[in-house]
């Protein structure tokens, strides 16, 4: 297997991620999360959070809504601009967005001839109210900038923000993508990271390259290798309708570099549209000149499943060790490990081991995320943990009742120590600032 099928196996198999619908057999390109899933998810989220909203003075949190009048999808510029051009193999039946073939002529698959392109609008239309006509269309979101963009006057109003400041918003968007497949990098649903920051015209270059620092910076620091990292700026065909400006920090995947996040330069085409449409001022008055104008915005724009992905395969480990076993660990930065430590008593039917491990277990529950394992003799367990990334595991032995120290095992050098049980909760604070 190549490291793809083998972060995919691992992913089923441990519980971070599963095919979704999988017992009616599935519906492409959607997936579910596990136990494990979920809290990655979550601690990348909250490292984005706490990193781009808590840390900064600058930037404002918003959670704004999956539906939305569809109006507001009129004035962004999906309804007429947000369109793929697709064509179909006339011999393999296969459909192919046109802006992925490079140009080619022919089907990549097959050889065969393609159908006269088609334009096709990638939103999930549903309905609002009983009944299904025009006046009740509405769509899922096709991304969440929007909703910052309609709440810019509110967030104004009620915080006076002085520029440059930024909204960010962490939720779900939806496209009804033709293109899929490569795991949880594309698929129909999908959740966001993204600030937009509303910035003066002048300083918008400068304003560009420290958010290509800054989200560099962010994922290296997730634990996503710097060498496998560059940007790539869009020609001006590519550009999106709303775009002077956009480059992509791009990620070296099994399957190709391809997108990881996205930065834009939407100048002031969101804001100036949603005045023409609303009918409401969206002007923004310079408390030092007075002048009123129309602030112009650059959007970080990060994927939580992308990011995800990427931090598997990075942490995606293979060794041998000094008995000549493999082993399969997961080098996972710490603070983005669903469990930072595992309790296991040494052996299960000893009461007295169990009951101090469980003490232990509960003691350490409430200070970081703690899972527990009695399954199986103590190497077993220590691979298993091995495989989900699990920073530490601590043993309950014979040595504990005795002396009230445990052995504390390290993931990545398999080093083991003792410790007073008393001393637990601050070491383990301390490894995770």
């Amino acid at each position: 297997m190549d490291l793809m099928e083998k972060v995919i196996s691992l992913s089923k198999r441990r519980g971070f991620v599963y095919p979704g619908s999988e017992i009616y057999g599935g519906l492409a390109n959607t997936w579910d999360f596990g136990p494990l899933g979920v809290e990655l998810k979550n601690n990348i989220k909250k490292n984005w959070w706490k990193t781009f909203v808590h840390r900064r003075k600058d930037i404002y949190g918003l959670d704004g809504g999956i539906l939305m009048n569809p109006k507001i999808w009129e004035a962004s510029g999906h309804i007429a601009g947000f369109v793929d051009v697709l064509v179909d193999c006339k011999r393999c039946k296969k459909r192919f967005r046109v802006d992925h073939l490079n140009g080619a002529k022919i089907c990549p698959e097959c050889g065969g001839e393609f159908t006269p392109p088609r334009r096709f609008v990638p939103m999930f239309k549903t309905f609002i109210g009983p009944v299904e006509d025009a006046a009740s269309v509405a769509f899922l979101r096709p991304e969440t900038a929007q909703a910052i963009f309609v709440n810019f006057k509110n967030i104004v109003d009620s915080f006076h923000p002085k520029l440059p400041f930024g909204i960010a918003q962490i939720g779900k968007a939806f496209r009804n993508e033709i293109t899929l497949g490569n795991f949880i990098f594309r698929s129909l649903e999908f959740e966001q990271m993204e600030i937009e920051f509303f910035i003066y015209e002048k300083d918008w270059e400068n304003w560009f390259d420290i958010w290509k620092s800054t989200m560099e910076e962010w994922a290296t620091n997730l634990g996503i290798s710097k060498t496998r990292l560059s940007w790539r700026k869009h020609e001006k065909a590519e550009l999106a309708h709303y775009s002077k400006r956009t480059e992509d920090l791009e990620y070296e995947f099994p399957f190709g570099v391809k997108e990881l996040y996205g930065l834009a330069y939407r100048t002031d085409f969101d804001l100036k549209n949603h005045s023409k449409f609303s009918g409401q001022e969206l002007l923004y008055s310079d408390p030092v000149t007075s002048e009123k104008l129309y602030p112009h915005v650059i959007e970080p724009s990060m994927g939580v499943e992308r990011t995800m992905l990427a931090i598997l395969l990075e942490a995606y480990t293979e060794e041998k060790i000094e008995s000549g076993e493999s082993r399969i660990l997961l080098k996972l930065n710490p603070k983005l490990s669903p469990y930072k430590v595992a309790v296991f008593p040494l052996v299960a039917n000893k009461p007295e081991i169990v009951e101090k491990a469980n003490e232990i277990y509960n003691l350490l529950k409430n200070e970081v995320v703690t899972t527990w394992d009695d399954i199986g003799n103590i190497g077993k367990r220590y691979r298993r943990q091995d495989e989900i990334g699990t920073p530490w595991c601590v043993t309950v032995d014979y040595q504990t009742l005795e002396d009230n120290t445990v052995t504390i095992r390290d993931r990545d050098t398999m080093k083991q120590e003792r410790m007073d049980v008393d001393k637990l909760s601050s070491y383990f604070q301390n490894k995770l600032r």
